[in-house]
């Protein structure tokens, strides 16, 4: 069974236009957040993965493919580990609850997409918790 969560929220519209909600996530965890402006459909950003590092998703403008692995071994992992994959939308209100221990990796179909990033750890923690492998690892993302 998988540790990641997927938080519905809601999407409320009218003549006036519409609100996006996420009345169900709790920031008791949050200690940064910043934005991926991903202007290139052909870019895959990742495999960035961290040990101790929680991570919260949510797709602001455009649309993501995004995939997730739990990590075997950090020096070594297995090229066998098989990926989650979500998509999330500007057209769905849902954030994903990512706990550590995996790797990331994301790509748009929509040039200008824009995704939110909520973090459990300050940067400078971050960054001593940082993992990277090749973007070809785990999905082929060209299919």
């Amino acid at each position: 069974m998988s540790e990641i969560k997927v938080i519905n929220g809601e999407i409320h519209s009218d003549a006036r236009g519409f609100i996006s909600s996420l009345n169900s996530f709790r920031f008791d965890d949050v200690q940064r957040v910043y934005f991926i402006h991903h202007p290139d459909t052909s870019v895959v950003r990742g495999w960035h993965a961290h040990q101790f590092e929680k991570k919260w998703y949510y797709c602001v403008k455009g649309q993501f493919s995004m995939a997730f692995v739990k990590i075997d071994n950090w020096e070594n992992p297995s090229p066998d580990l098989k990926p989650e994959i979500f998509e999330l939308s500007e057209e769905k209100s849902e954030i994903l609850c990512i706990p550590p221990g995996y790797a990331n990796c994301l790509k748009t179909s929509i040039p200008g997409s824009v995704l939110l990033v909520f973090s459990s750890k300050v940067m400078p923690d971050a960054l001593e918790d940082s993992w990277r492998y090749p973007n070809t690892m785990w999905v082929d993302w060209v299919k």
